[in-house]
């Protein structure tokens, strides 16, 4: 279970202090798989850089499993089972998938447990896991192999920013299945998605919605998705969309 208490977050520019997340308390049980949505600039992916540890709290604590992580590190909080995918993935020149995943997993693998996780995410291993990490893969192609590497890491929690960044329909529409298998198949970690498409917020268990740097509304999927999605588009929620009085 992770435990956010009281957090805030806030950067200075040109001299003056400017509140990122404001005083935000949320509770993310097991076994979910958690969507945090809301208006671009209302500081969702704030928050996930600093529950994976990449930005440090301005105050507050963070609590996972019952453990103080507020000062630890993003590799220290790696090794805790916290994991964290890119909006944006690194390209590693020189580095093939097959040793991605290996370090990933911390271990050697065999051939035959790397090809498992590549086709957990739709990759035929045959056509990948002598490829190198660069160029070469589609933006779809790379979102999936880092999804690979943070099911190798055997993480608690499976952290994504803004997964279908940067990806066609067609890479985004196998991405969802992906997603949805993670979500049959892991019970016991949870899933926490930094996201404003339907088709994600569809599959969620629980919907967290975010602006101007604080929690406005939060529920299971049946209570809060119905809010949100209207004859407008899912654009509304970027920004035109009346969230609990606050936009």
């Amino acid at each position: 279970m992770l435990e956010l208490k009281n957090i805030s977050f806030e950067v200075t520019e040109e001299n003056e202090s400017k509140q990122i997340v404001k005083d935000l308390s949320l509770t993310l049980e097991d076994g979910k798989f958690i969507v945090i949505t809301g208006p671009n600039g209302g500081g969702k992916s704030t928050l996930a850089r600093v529950i994976a540890g990449i930005n440090m709290p301005t105050s507050g604590k963070i609590f996972f499993e019952g453990v103080d992580i507020t000062d630890k590190s993003i590799t220290e909080r790696a090794k805790m089972g916290i994991g964290y995918g890119f909006q944006q993935p690194v390209r590693f020149k020189g580095i093939t998938v097959h040793d991605l995943i290996c370090l990933a997993a911390g271990k050697d693998l065999k051939v035959t447990e790397v090809c498992e996780y590549l086709a957990e995410v739709g990759l035929c291993a045959r056509d990948y896991i002598d490829r190198e990490v660069n160029a070469s893969l589609s933006g779809g192609e790379l979102k999936r192999v880092e999804i690979a590497t943070v099911l190798a890491r055997g993480s608690k929690l499976s952290i994504f920013d803004e997964p279908e960044a940067g990806i066609d329909l067609w890479s985004f529409q196998n991405l969802i299945q992906v997603f949805e298998k993670m979500r049959e198949a892991d019970r016991e970690g949870s899933i926490l998605i930094i996201s404003h498409q339907e088709r994600i917020l569809n599959i969620a268990d629980e919907i967290v919605v975010l602006a101007d740097g604080e929690i406005v509304r939060q529920g299971g999927r049946d209570e809060i998705l119905p809010t949100l999605v209207s004859t407008d588009s899912m654009a509304s929620v970027c920004g035109k969309y009346d969230m609990g009085g606050k936009k």
